[in-house]
């Protein structure tokens, strides 16, 4: 019987955490699970709270506490040190706040892992609005689902619905999660691109399901734009901190200078394709992103929070 551990950060969102700690409940699953919670708001503690109001009923041993350090990196990385120090999962499954799964998400994601042997797999994300955004942004990220191929892959990098064997977390220097990434994002690609360079083997599980709740204030052009510019900022930020080559940065300065090129095109060439119009605009806004961050600047997306 597999041990799981469900590993959940959350910050300011009690409604949105209490969806997904229901739905958690409703698993169809013979596996013995553990529900971590680290609660990143060391003011309000709502997450903590919650969990204390309903844990003496759960359906699952549910572990919450509090991660006081501000920052995405910080709570993942106090996930991870509870995983290992106090239980004895083999696979730690990491969701956000603002997601839930469906009943067969964590068979879903142990099929596939027997199959594959794959040591980090990820799921699919729908997403579910509070508001439907307009056609011209429903392709951006974000805002439109996250489908693959079951089976292996090359790389993941989000931690948005993904399920990773204990040895990928103890094989790691600590932390798993660099902290610089905290309010900005890009701590998830960061942990993944380490253990692809450890060797670590990847695969998708499209039947491993989660819904991810949009709120009307990330419904919008504008929204997109940003987490695009986000996006960019914080995987040239990663790029650059393993020091890369002449030859490393000169493709990428002809990604970025590709990207500026298209921006026109496409805007041109999909104006009459509601779904794909905002294309050349993210792609633009990406890249962007991408010379801010050449530059020095980084973007902290994450001192924000949308939704409750």
């Amino acid at each position: 019987m597999a041990e799981v551990a469900i590993a959940i950060p959350t910050f300011r969102r009690p409604r949105s955490l209490e969806r997904l700690l229901r739905a958690l409940e409703k698993l169809e699953t013979t596996a013995t699970v553990t529900v971590l919670v680290a609660d990143n708001d060391a003011e309000a503690h709502e997450g903590l709270d919650l969990c204390a109001r309903i844990a003496a009923g759960y359906r699952w041993t549910l572990d919450a506490f509090p991660a006081p350090e501000r920052g995405i990196a910080q709570a993942r990385n106090a996930l991870a040190e509870r995983a290992l120090a106090a239980t004895g999962a083999r696979f730690i499954a990491m969701l956000d706040d603002d997601e839930w799964p469906e009943p067969g998400w964590l068979d879903a994601f142990l099929r596939v892992q027997a199959a594959t042997g794959a040591d980090a797999l990820h799921g699919a994300v729908i997403p579910e609005f509070e508001a439907v955004p307009r056609a011209s942004v429903a392709q951006c990220d974000g805002m439109a689902s996250q489908r693959g191929t079951t089976g292996s892959c090359a790389m993941i990098c989000s931690t948005a619905n993904v399920f990773v064997s204990r040895a990928c977390f103890e094989g790691l220097a600590k932390p798993c999660f660099d902290p610089a990434f905290g309010l900005s994002g890009g701590e998830d690609r960061d942990f993944f691109t380490r253990l692809l360079a450890q060797g670590a083997r990847f695969a998708y599980a499209d039947d491993a399901v989660v819904r991810a709740y949009v709120p009307a204030s990330r419904a919008t052009l504008g929204w997109a734009l940003k987490r695009a510019y986000r996006v960019g900022n914080s995987d040239m930020r990663v790029f650059l901190k393993y020091r890369p080559g002449a030859g490393a940065m000169a493709k990428e300065f002809a990604k970025i200078a590709g990207a500026f090129a298209a921006v026109p095109v496409m805007s041109l060439a999909l104006a009459a394709t509601p779904p794909r119009r905002a294309i050349g605009l993210w792609k633009g806004c990406r890249a962007a992103g991408k010379i801010a961050a050449l530059l020095g600047s980084h973007y902290n997306e994450y001192a924000v929070t949308d939704g409750a």
